[in-house]
């Protein structure tokens, strides 16, 4: 109830703040006001274009006098000065459109300006030309697009570089990637679980170059039309894909270090009724990284002190393909197939040094004793080549009816990705920076993984009556993985296997969800309410021992959306839904990591799915310079997962294990803003305070914990001259408590220049990520038997050197080209 008190609260407290005007005792004349309604719909498939900017402007001196965005059905109503205007009308992935013909009143007070029809952005490319270039983050009160294009820092990169630099994302140095604090994100290519991203989302990331993205769409509180999994929400990743007529293209190529090279090209050609799109991308890539940690292991009356030094080199080159065609059965009805194929060859070299030393005592975390270089120590070595592919198929058809607000849609995709790792590891005594003797270990080690999933969804929208819909569905996912893991050591000329370390894990994972939606409108106030049903059978088997773990589960997800549509181009919204977070693969896998022979981490096959309420208050206030918005957010979580570390000090080896604990709650505000008011610049910036309490015991341990902690990013783009740009973006990422210690505070700092030339068909960009080297995760961990801290560094600062060349198309202006996703998951 109080939860509920306090988001009422903020609704009428946002509202004050806009709704306040200065007082005095000045006299005005009373300005007769009229109302202009009407209702937009996409040119192409008339479909309804739900929360677009409606601006009203007068004629005489095209001063913003009015304004508002549609509602759910795509019609909206402003009240305006009654006097001679016109209305600008702009909306994501569209032409800003003018309407110049809005008649004088004579005499009524309502203006109907009907249907009005708003074309893809690129279908008037010399208009769009010399639309000023927007912001590269727009936000609605439905989500966040992040236009990919527009960003210097990273271009040359990769999706999970992007995906640091959206608003109410971070992703650590790991890869893992966080929505507002939480790691519970699901992501989505074009709107669908994807191949692209494979079994390990950070990994797969890392493989999707940046050229070949459009744009990223955050959705924090998602509608019962998406799918439940992801707590915190969902990212959605849209690929570039074109539909103007004609022949289309762009070919970059990219030098950088460390050493990078890359070459891709994204080409279009539409005549009649079949649109052809295909991208082809090269990559190599080089990424050194390191890591030190410092322990101390509690030996009863003695403490084993070790130093680790790791040093990573990585290197990989990757091919990403895709190919498919739209084709148009009639005017209202598109068929869509394509094809998605990479293959990826790794060559990867990691080298750990343990420094050891026993001590008597029980030594403080502030009483440090290092290891001396005269001490003994052991280098391990693990050499490891890995092979990967990945297809991806899928086929979509769409139907728009003739009457207004009604479709239907359907997709089927199957994807089979496989990977195989082969690792050589070998173990050196050292001392005094003298081999002891030759090999003292030496140890095989492979990994094949293969996963299939086959997705069936269908989708249906029906108008009821002026300002009602339905929508109903149904998606069927059914995911199969497999992970054959073998070690081995070498004894005199033979290796033999290491039962205990050797086991074939498979997973298996079938969704079924079928969900109902209903929204309408009074008057100012709009609302949607929605119902997803799943059902899930997760099934988990250790071929070799035998060892099942079966389990299904049935969950109801409602979701509610309460809108209010303020004057002047200003919105607010009060949003709940319930979300699941299923266990991942990774998660559930038993198998150790083993590269770290005394540090492992392992999956855990008896973890329950997370389930959490999410509420949410949102504000938007929109101008023609910029804009504003705010949200307050509320996540109450049962049967959190959080990784939990056990050591064994005699042993001097820990593991780090998923578990469930009891409750998370999170609490946060963000802040979101943009601003284009001067020609030479435009900032973005967005921040991000919140507060998560976690309960829960493990094994008679208490991991309860209360953090504050926040995020921010600012971002500058100057303009010098014709076609040329600066950018600076400034991340910061502030420390917080952990289950079992501390992680550090992060800042750093991206750089970009962009140049056109060639009658701005060519763009160089130049650009450097992490200029102060200074991304690194830094961290402290404790238990009663033991003390950590350390530092790690994926991938150290890295520069690029791009080059864009376009043909038929012009450097992207105003909104960005309409992509695959249609904005539909």
């Amino acid at each position: 109830m109080r939860l509920i008190l306090l988001l009422i609260t903020s609704l009428l407290f946002l509202t004050a703040l806009t709704a306040q005007r200065p007082s005095g005792k000045r006299i005005v004349k009373q300005v007769e006001r009229i109302t202009i309604k009407g209702t937009l719909l996409d040119a192409e498939t008339r479909q309804t274009l739900e929360f677009a900017t409606i601006s009203v402007h007068s004629v005489k001196d095209s001063a913003l006098v009015a304004g508002g965005v549609t509602d759910m059905s795509g019609k909206f109503s402003v009240e305006s000065p009654s006097s001679e205007v016109y209305l600008a009308l702009d909306f994501i992935g569209y032409k800003t459109t003018r309407v110049t013909d809005v008649p004088i009143p004579n005499g009524s007070k309502v203006i109907d300006m009907k249907i009005i029809s708003l074309s893809p952005g690129g279908v008037n490319l010399d208009d769009i030309e010399i639309i000023a270039e927007l912001s590269e983050t727009t936000f609605a009160l439905d989500k966040k697009v992040f236009t990919v294009g527009k960003d210097l820092a990273n271009r040359g990169g990769t999706a999970q570089e992007i995906l640091d630099n959206v608003p109410s994302v971070t992703v650590d140095v790991e890869g893992n990637v966080s929505l507002r604090g939480s790691e519970n994100v699901r992501i989505l290519i074009d709107g669908k679980p994807s191949g692209l991203i494979g079994i390990g989302e950070s990994g797969g990331l890392r493989s999707i170059p940046s050229n070949l993205i459009s744009q990223v769409e955050v959705v924090t509180n998602p509608s019962a039309k998406y799918e439940a999994a992801g707590t915190a929400g969902i990212i959605n990743i849209v690929l570039k894909k074109d539909k103007r007529a004609g022949f289309n293209g762009s070919f970059e190529m990219t030098l950088g270090n460390p050493s990078q090279y890359g070459a891709g090209a994204n080409i279009n050609y539409r005549s009649g009724k079949i649109n052809w799109f295909a991208s082809y991308n090269l990559q190599y890539r080089e990424s050194p990284g390191f890591g030190v940690a410092y322990q101390n292991y509690y030996q009863g009356d003695s403490t084993l002190i070790t130093q680790i030094d790791r040093d990573m080199s990585r290197s990989g080159m990757s091919h990403n393909m895709r190919f498919g065609a739209d084709y148009f059965l009639t005017d209202n009805q598109t068929i869509t197939a394509s094809l998605n194929y990479r293959i990826g060859d790794d060559d990867n070299t990691n080298t750990i040094t343990y420094r050891d030393l026993t001590v008597p005592g029980i030594l403080s975390s502030t009483n440090r004793i290092i290891p001396s270089f005269d001490d003994p120590y052991t280098l391990r070595t693990d050499d490891e080549l890995e092979d990967e592919s990945k297809h991806e198929y899928s086929l979509d058809y769409r139907k728009k009816f003739v009457e207004k607000g009604r479709s239907l849609s359907g997709r089927a995709s199957f994807q089979d990705n496989g990977e195989t790792e082969q690792s050589i590891l070998t173990n050196q005594s050292y001392q005094s920076g003298l081999s002891l003797e030759n090999i003292t270990k030496e140890q095989l080690s492979t990994n094949d993984e293969n996963e299939t999933r086959t997705l069936v969804q269908l989708d249906y929208k029906h108008p009821i009556g002026k300002d009602g819909k339905i929508e109903v569905g149904g998606q069927t996912s059914l995911r199969k993985i497999r992970n054959d893991f073998a070690v081995s050591e070498k004894e005199g000329e033979d290796f033999l296997e290491i039962a205990e370390r050797t086991n074939d894990f498979q997973y298996n994972e079938d969704v079924h969800a079928a969900y109902l939606i209903y929204g309408s409108k009074l008057k100012k106030w709009s609302y949607q309410v929605g119902l997803r049903s799943e059902y899930s059978i997760v099934k988990t088997e250790l071929l070799q021992t035998e060892k099942v773990n079966d389990r299904d589960y049935f969950g109801l997800f409602p979701s509610a959306f309460l809108n209010y549509d303020l004057p002047a181009g200003q919105s607010i919204q009060l949003s709940y839904s319930r979300r699941i977070q299923r266990p991942r693969f990774w998660d559930l896998n038993p198998f150790f990591s083993f590269t770290d022979e005394r540090n492992f981490f392992s999956g855990n096959p008896n973890l329950d799915p997370e389930y959490t309420d999410s509420y949410e208050t949102q504000y938007i206030k929109i101008w023609d310079s910029g804009n504003i918005g705010g949200s307050i957010y509320y996540r109450h979580t049962e049967d959190t997962r959080q990784r939990i570390k056990e050591v064994d000090p005699l042993e001097g080896t820990s593991i780090t294990i998923p578990v469930n604990l009891a409750t998370q709650d999170n609490i946060g505000l963000e802040m979101l803003f943009s601003y284009s008011g001067i020609n030479w610049l435009r900032l973005d910036g967005n921040a991000n305070l919140f507060r998560a309490q976690t309960e829960g015991e493990y094994n008679g341990q208490n991991f309860d914990v209360d953090t504050y902690s926040w995020t921010g990013r600012l971002t500058s783009r100057f303009t010098f001259w014709d076609g040329a740009d600066f950018q600076v973006r400034a991340n910061h990422r502030a420390g917080r408590e952990t289950q079992q210690g501390t992680r550090g505070a992060v800042t750093s700092l991206d750089l970009g220049f962009t140049k056109d030339l060639l009658n701005k068909n060519l763009t160089i960009t130049f650009s450097v990520r992490d200029l102060f080297n200074s991304r690194k995760r830094i961290y402290e961990r404790f238990g009663s038997d033991f003390y950590e801290d350390g530092e790690f560094q994926w991938r150290n600062r890295s520069a690029s050197l791009t080059a864009n060349y376009r043909i038929n198309m012009k450097k992207q202006r105003g909104r960005s080209v309409r992509s695959s996703g249609d904005g539909e998951f």
